[in-house]
């Protein structure tokens, strides 16, 4: 029995301390663009809780790149813009907790440590 729950308890450890490296890289800051329709406060709650690398600014010159943020509760749309208009990715999603995650994953790609 104790050789069972010693085995749960390093599976889960080994599951905890490897949270949040999915989407790790070098800290990023995101622009949101005007268009938006998201709530920025419901963006960053999001961020904060699934792509703690990743802030969003309001301004542009310090940006690494612009988020479009889309939708309404079952249908977000959200695009990630790079500097000098290039679209570089884009998902649509019924949760806004999976379109950060898909941006989060999608940006650690790009940005890795």
């Amino acid at each position: 029995m104790k050789k069972i729950f010693a085995v749960l308890a390093i599976i889960l450890f080994a599951g905890v301390a490897g949270a949040g490296q999915e989407y790790g890289g070098k800290h990023l800051k995101l622009v949101l663009a005007r268009q938006s329709t998201v709530p920025e406060v419901d963006i960053m709650k999001n961020f904060s809780d699934h792509c703690p690398n990743v802030t969003l600014t309001t301004n542009p010159q310090r940006s690494d790149y612009m988020l479009y943020a889309g939708g309404w509760s079952g249908e977000y749309r959200f695009m990630v813009i790079a500097k000098g208009g290039d679209t570089l990715y884009a998902t649509k999603t019924v949760l806004l907790s999976n379109a950060v995650k898909d941006v989060c994953k999608f940006l650690g790609s790009r940005n890795p440590q």
